[in-house]
């Protein structure tokens, strides 16, 4: 039976980058994210349900869900956000278990949710939980490199998703992705192992932090240094 370990992170972090690792190291990968546009691309399976809640005025003249217009939605009306994840998490969750009945003989694999620790549907999916974390200095310089936003809007957008604190405290395993792509997939063929061997362990089942990547080593008490 395929071990499934949820990996998540906060804006800017680099989870992507790490799932990328995983993912050229021959580890099933499932992309919440990648379902989810998929689900709102033409003729996706959301556009009627997204289409009857939010009306025409989100979709461009061709019919196409017009996301800009949708995310501004979301933000200016909170209990919109509650009506679009209520739409859109059955959906994803539907997906997410499809496609991990494709994997059974692998022994374990990756499901990248950033919403994660916020919807406990996703959590039940999980064995345990990996955090990609890096100080908030790093996530606002990060996004402001690739994106343009100023240093305000970022710092919205962070005040939107749980916090580090909490991201951390739900954490099994922490990985601090605060250095370079080389230090990144030498911490991920780490945990690669890691994950490799523990799964047929009782270590396996303690969901507490077992181990945390820092900047050289692992420790017993899940924190870096």
């Amino acid at each position: 039976m395929t071990a499934w370990i949820g990996l998540t992170g906060g804006i800017g972090s680099g989870k992507s980058l790490a799932a990328a690792e995983f993912v050229r190291l021959g580890v099933p990968h499932i992309d919440a994210d990648a379902i989810s546009r998929n689900l709102t691309a033409d003729n996706g399976k959301a556009l009627p349900a997204i289409r009857s809640a939010f009306g025409d005025e989100v979709f461009d003249t061709q019919g196409r869900l017009d996301r800009e217009v949708l995310r501004d939605f979301v933000f200016r009306r909170p209990q919109s956000k509650e009506i679009l994840e209520g739409l859109m998490f059955p959906l994803i969750l539907e997906e997410i278990r499809f496609q991990q009945n494709q994997y059974p003989q692998a022994v374990y694999g990756i499901i990248d949710v950033p919403l994660l620790i916020e919807n406990p549907q996703f959590l039940a999916l999980v064995d345990r939980v990996l955090v990609i974390d890096v100080a908030e200095e790093v996530q606002i310089r990060r996004v402001r490199q690739r994106s343009g936003l100023d240093e305000s809007e970022i710092r919205r957008i962070i005040r939107t998703q749980i916090s580090r604190r909490d991201r951390l405290l739900h954490a099994d395993d922490v990985l601090v992705n605060e250095g370079s792509a080389g230090e990144l997939a030498a911490k991920i063929g780490r945990l690669h192992r890691f994950y490799s061997n523990a799964v047929k362990t009782v270590l396996w089942k303690k969901r507490k932090p077992l181990f945390a990547v820092g900047s050289a080593v692992w420790q017993d008490n899940g924190r870096c240094t």
